[in-house]
């Protein structure tokens, strides 16, 4: 008997996750195992399920999606991720198989192009949404390098990362030496190693980042 492909489903839309559980459901072959309202949810789920294939969303609460699929592809080098975003557009979609993802559809696609999504990236195959797929998109996806995952936030420690998104959030070192029982001096320490490692100059081009790499998420867009 064939093996059913394990899907884990990601996005912070409880309507989205069940319209997209009962169209893979009801495709022959397929199997939703679990699904996941946040990046870090998605992640933990993950590591508990190992699925085949994790369909998740860009722009969520927490983590954030890029951030979501470095996380996992760190756990799993060999993870299968489909990214299905509300942003249809190149540059997204590049950032998303930079980060690691194997495939990259819009929520604006069909219910065929999803069901083939899953089916090529199960099988280990790139896939982009047939809009996008223009010979010069394809061009410079397959360039890639294979170590592309690993961005200049992924050389952060737990605790960089975790002060980093405080400083993005507004807090001020003294806030956060409070929030994470450390002193004032190691969170000043922690900072000048995460501008360095992100070759940042100043707070502005801290946020900045924090929001290209989807760790605090613009509540103005």
């Amino acid at each position: 008997m064939k093996k059913q492909i394990s899907i884990l489903l990601i996005d912070d839309h409880p309507v989205v996750r069940t319209g997209y559980r009962r169209l893979l459901e009801g495709t022959p072959g397929m199997c939703v195992v679990a699904e996941a309202d946040s990046g870090e949810k998605g992640y933990q789920l993950y590591v508990e399920h190992q699925p085949d294939v994790t369909i998740l969303d860009l722009n969520m609460p927490g983590i954030g999606g890029l951030e979501t699929i470095r996380r996992i592809k760190a756990y799993n080098p060999a993870a299968g991720i489909l990214v299905f975003s509300m942003l249809n557009n190149i540059m997204m979609a590049q950032r998303s198989f930079e980060a690691g993802a194997r495939g990259f559809i819009s929520k604006q696609s069909g219910i065929g192009e999803m069901i083939h999504a899953v089916q090529q990236v199960n099988s280990g195959k790139k896939y982009i949404e047939s809009e996008l797929a223009t010979a010069q998109v394809m061009n410079v996806l397959n360039e890639v390098p294979k170590d592309a995952s690993k961005s200049a936030i992924d050389r952060l420690t737990k605790r960089e990362f975790q002060i980093f998104k405080l400083i993005a959030e507004g807090n001020s070192n003294m806030q956060i030496a409070k929030k994470l029982t450390i002193s004032h001096k190691t969170v000043g320490v922690h900072h000048a190693n995460l501008m360095r490692k992100l070759q940042l100059q100043n707070s502005a081009q801290l946020v900045r980042a924090a929001l290209d790499y989807e760790v605090i998420i613009n509540t103005l867009a």
